[in-house]
């Protein structure tokens, strides 16, 4: 995109973007039909870190959700819990005690058995503080864990994690947890296999270079066969995993591909089954040429800007608060993305769980200069340039230079962009290294503290620097009430309280937009854009009369 569109205000920059997407798609290639049920996906960033106890992104799952797999599985339509690993369980009537009875037939991919010791051994990793596992509070709900991880608590064996035999393992609970089962599908939650890793060095700290095509020892439906970093991973049907039968996939390609128009050009010649994402400028071409391979599919996440509370300027409520109210996310949605997105109120997605967040952000440019006046900041006077960091693709971009001239025009702000690959943005947001940083959150299950817990003062996903104990504690009374109106009116509280406070700004409610080729079956619209590989496979279109 050209470098001058900085300068225009949103409306032009929208006008340009009608315009681009008005003009006609050059032939398309994408009739060229499925290849040996060998599956050619873009999948946006560069994975990360293929350690389920380490990954963090969306993406990381793209990948791992085909080398690994958990007690419970999701089903294809509508990711309930299914068996997984475990062929069945049991759930106390108190809420408390899960018991799960491995499959005998479950292996890792070099062929041993999986047994309990291997999840318990893997949690226990997970929850060993010298890992700095981001996602470790997920586990906090189990008896004692918390305490653990804070080194409250000295042994491993007062937590609530027994291996009953080799095939039965049971989870006691601090607190009844209704979503706990789907909790479970979270990729932190899958086992390891500890003496591959130790192979490499230590289990317990980071930097172990054990996840590499080779090395690798998973549980899933795939093996990882290769990985050119920055060009493509290759994983193969698994000879040894339980249901080997059911996987119809040969293989699947994966395509790092930040560059949308990049993506959207290797769909088109017909290089890619499905792509990650779609360039704005391209969705009103598609609808009007090539319908049937454009998806617009629902989508809990929100896009939002982490605030680093601990930098000058930024470290004043009132300055968080006119920021946030000086963006005219209305136009964002329907001048820019223009793809049933959702301008967002709160942080967390309206429905989730029946949950009603609370109306705490909005667009008001008069009380935003307000605030900002109030902070020592009239008309901008005396404000610093801030940093504004995103991943480098062209959606990004057109939100980022939007927000820039809403906060030029109402406010006197100026604001420098900067776009980074995406492992360099996530190495920026885990040292602290930026000042606003764009970001989303996809829920990793369908309950409003899938959203909310990232704000705790000891969420290894808040990189903010904001914590508020206040919050914290209705947090806390919530994950222990039963009562779903008591339980939703404590959360709407801490929302509120977030949102008060600031420390990120909400921009809009995710719809998943991408392209896929009619010859790819079993990928149904999900909530949380999970798709199990075992259920998906190629099939050729029908011919056309």
């Amino acid at each position: 995109m050209p470098v001058f569109l900085h300068r225009l205000p949103i409306f032009a920059f929208a006008l340009l973007l009608a315009v681009l997407g008005g003009c006609k798609l050059r032939e398309s290639n994408v009739e060229r039909g499925p290849r040996d049920q060998i599956l050619h996906r873009g999948m946006g960033p560069e994975v990360a870190d293929l350690d389920p106890h380490l990954a963090t992104g969306a993406n990381d799952h793209t990948v791992l959700s085909a080398l690994f797999e958990g007690l419970v599985a999701e089903d294809p339509r509508t990711l309930e819990p299914v068996p997984g690993v475990a062929e069945r369980w049991t759930i106390s009537p108190d809420g408390l005690t899960y018991t799960f009875f491995l499959r005998p037939q479950a292996r890792w991919s070099n062929g041993e058995p999986l047994t309990s010791r291997d999840f318990i051994e893997s949690w226990k990793r997970v929850l060993t503080p010298s890992l700095a596992s981001d996602n470790a509070n997920l586990m906090y709900g189990v008896e004692g864990a918390e305490a653990y991880h804070k080194r409250r608590l000295a042994s491993f064996s007062e937590v609530g994690f027994t291996a009953l035999d080799k095939n039965t393992l049971r989870i006691q609970l601090a607190h009844p947890t209704p979503f706990f089962l789907s909790l479970l599908q979270h990729w932190v939650w899958w086992p390891v296999h500890l003496p591959t890793i130790a192979s490499q060095g230590s289990i317990e700290e980071r930097g172990n270079r054990w996840a590499k095509p080779g090395v690798l020892v998973g549980n899933g439906p795939f093996v990882l066969k290769e990985w050119r970093t920055g060009q493509r991973m290759i994983v193969e049907k698994s000879p040894t995993y339980w249901d080997a039968a059911a996987v119809r996939l040969k293989a699947i390609y994966f395509y790092p591909m930040e560059d949308v128009n990049a993506e959207e050009r290797a769909f088109r010649s017909g290089q890619l089954h499905l792509t990650e994402s779609l360039p704005v400028s391209k969705i009103d071409a598609y609808r009007a040429t090539t319908p049937d391979v454009l998806r617009i599919d629902p989508y809990l996440a929100t896009y939002f800007y982490r605030v680093n509370v601990t930098r000058p300027f930024l470290n004043v409520t009132k300055v968080r608060r006119a920021l946030s109210l000086a963006v005219d996310r209305t136009a964002i949605v329907d001048r820019i993305l223009r793809a049933g997105q959702r301008v967002a109120l709160g942080f967390t997605p309206p429905g989730t769980g029946g949950y009603t967040p609370p109306s705490g952000v909005s667009h008001d440019p008069v009380a935003a200069r307000a605030l900002l006046a109030e902070a020592g900041y009239p008309a901008g006077q005396g404000a610093p340039t801030i940093d504004m960091l995103f991943n480098s693709t062209e959606n990004h971009r057109a939100i980022a230079e939007a927000i820039q001239e809403m906060w030029r025009r109402e406010l006197g702000v100026d604001v420098r962009l900067s776009n980074m690959e995406g492992k360099s943005v996530l190495d920026a947001r885990r040292t602290g290294s930026y000042q606003l940083l764009r970001s989303s959150w996809i829920g990793d299950y369908a309950d409003p503290m899938s959203f909310l817990t990232i704000w705790r003062g000891d969420s290894g996903n808040n990189y903010t620097g904001w914590s508020n104990p206040t919050y914290d504690q209705l947090l806390f009374q919530a994950a222990r009430t039963t009562q779903t109106e008591e339980r939703f009116r404590l959360m709407q509280k801490a929302e509120s309280l977030l949102l008060a406070e600031a420390p990120l700004i909400p921009i809009y409610t995710y719809t998943h937009v991408f392209l896929v080729h009619p010859s790819v079956r079993g990928w149904y619209p999900t909530l949380l854009d999970h798709h199990p590989y075992k259920h998906v496979w190629i099939e050729a279109a029908a011919p056309k009369n």
